[in-house]
């Protein structure tokens, strides 16, 4: 009797890097807004507000030596290292990212060689049936890297692939709009491998890209600065309260088509590891999705969260939170075998991807 190749998680890395940046280190900043006018409230009425909404207290910055290839290597090289997996028996190598390696004092970017070349060569893998290839598809493209490994391995095209989410969101904020102090720096990865036999591994997953209308939500534009309008640099924008909409909406819908593909109940899901975005917006998005199924308000266990000490990393908070859950290194939380978790993201695009794995 044969049974269906699924895909496990073999481990999972992360680089969280010691740069500490706190609230207050932004209360000399100035902000504007998108028309260039200054905000009308004091800063450390401005702080005192995001912090409410966001949850964030600091975050990390990447050192002025580290790029986001290196970030993504030293989180590829914990996974390998903790699980004793050897490098080249990988099949694939997929990093997700936005932005490529941006070195400090610069916001231009390089991706060729894509960042996955630079990884694969900094690991000093040689075999050259390991592809290496980036993925840029916003916040959620780390867990769409996943779901493409995924389809590898349970084609038979692959054994053990690689997935790395790494960003350095510091260099490509305009440090004149507010929405800076809600990014920070980082990197997790995790190896994906064949497996047959038991129940264990990824059971359903969910992407959709809400383009037509909302594509321009998180996009590419000048500094909020007057002083900075002869400037030719590009900073990454979002329209907040629109993207909080969009998520609201269609998130919760996301996660129960991928529950449904499952045939799994919510009330069966331990852990729900959604991109830590902003809090608000974050258990929002909970709290709608257990009124899809008319179910009682969830407990704080349910969703651990980052967002407090790392702030938002892009690709890399999902595969970070699942590293420090792990590895026992997030308090009060645990997962513990026959768990079953979802995974849920949303981002520029607009992407919105959801995964339901079984530990």
């Amino acid at each position: 009797m044969s049974f269906p190749i699924r895909s496990v998680i073999a481990a999972t890395g992360s680089y969280i890097p010691p740069t500490k940046i706190s609230n207050e280190s932004f209360a000399n900043h100035r902000f504007y807004d998108q028309e260039g006018l200054p905000l009308r409230h004091d800063q450390a009425t401005v702080i005192e507000k995001f912090k409410a909404i966001s949850g964030i207290e600091e975050r990390r910055y990447a050192q002025s030596d580290q790029q986001a290839s290196d970030l993504g290597f030293l989180a590829a090289q914990n996974a390998l290292e903790s699980s004793g997996i050897d490098p080249e028996s990988l099949d694939y190598l997929i990093v997700a990212h936005n932005f490529g390696d941006i070195a400090p004092g610069t916001n231009r970017t390089t991706q060729v060689p894509s960042l996955a070349s630079r990884i694969k060569a900094r690991l000093q893998i040689k075999n050259p049936a390991c592809v290496a290839y980036d993925l840029a598809f916003g916040c959620p493209g780390w867990l769409e890297g996943v779901i493409q490994a995924n389809y590898y391995i349970r084609a038979g095209d692959a054994r053990r692939c690689l997935i790395i989410g790494s960003e350095t969101l510091s260099r490509i904020t305009d440090p004149f709009d507010r929405d800076s102090m809600l990014f920070g720096d980082g990197a997790g990865a995790l190896i994906l491998e064949a497996a047959t036999g038991g129940n264990t591994g990824v059971l359903a997953h969910c992407t959709q890209t809400h383009a037509f209308e909302h594509a321009q939500l998180l996009s590419m534009g000048v500094s909020n600065a007057p002083q900075q309008a002869d400037s030719q640099d590009l900073f990454m924008k979002m329209n907040g309260r629109k993207l909080y909409e969009l998520a609201l909406n269609h998130v919760p819908l996301v996660i129960k088509l991928a529950l449904d593909k499952a045939a799994i109940p919510l009330s069966a899901i331990s852990k729900v590891l959604i991109h830590q975005a902003n809090e608000k917006m974050d258990r929002a998005i909970l709290h709608r999705l257990f009124k899809l199924y008319d179910m009682p308000l969830p407990t704080e266990a349910l969703m651990p969260m980052t967002l407090s000490w790392l702030g938002n990393s892009s690709v890399a908070t999902i595969p970070t939170l699942l590293d420090l859950l792990l590895k026992g290194s997030l308090e009060s939380h645990q997962i513990n075998p026959g768990d079953q978790v979802v995974f849920a993201s949303v981002g520029a695009g607009m992407n919105i991807n959801a995964l339901v794995y079984r530990f």
